[in-house]
């Protein structure tokens, strides 16, 4: 299972590479730290320390450790909340990737409507009540959704 929550969770004495290595070191088929934090751009950023990142960049940090483990289940609370326009549609893209790579189930909750465009399902709640429930016949690319 995988993780990104919506604050980055990073521990702060350690470098880029050595947040994501900190899940690869225990999973069983996991990606190369390298290979993960360059799915997300930041490959010449990945000796780098949380307070030598924006925080966009942190995210992706936060990203790359969730899906190096290749999970079978990915939840993601508001993945895209702290990034801009590019950098959103380069998470997403990771996500649905390695998601499509290892068949992992992915939950994802934001409040950026535009996201939903990606989904399969899409479950829109109001107030702590199921609103709607449905397929998405029209799946959006991450690259072509219209943020």
């Amino acid at each position: 299972m995988g993780f990104i929550f919506q604050f980055f969770n990073l521990v702060p004495s350690l470098t880029a590479r050595e947040n994501v290595a900190l899940i690869t070191e225990i999973a069983v088929d996991p990606m190369t730290p390298e290979e993960a934090l360059a799915r997300v751009g930041l490959a010449d950023r990945m000796d780098h320390f949380p307070s030598q990142l924006s925080g966009g960049q942190q995210q992706r940090v936060a990203v790359a450790r969730a899906i190096a483990k290749r999970p079978e289940l990915l939840l993601c609370d508001e993945p895209t909340g702290s990034l801009d326009t590019e950098s959103g549609v380069q998470v997403l893209q990771a996500i649905v990737d390695v998601a499509g790579e290892v068949a992992a189930t992915t939950m994802i909750v934001s409040h950026n409507t535009a996201i939903a465009g990606l989904a399969d399902r899409i479950v829109r709640f109001r107030d702590g009540r199921i609103q709607v429930a449905e397929r998405n016949a029209a799946k959006v690319p991450p690259r072509e959704m219209s943020w």
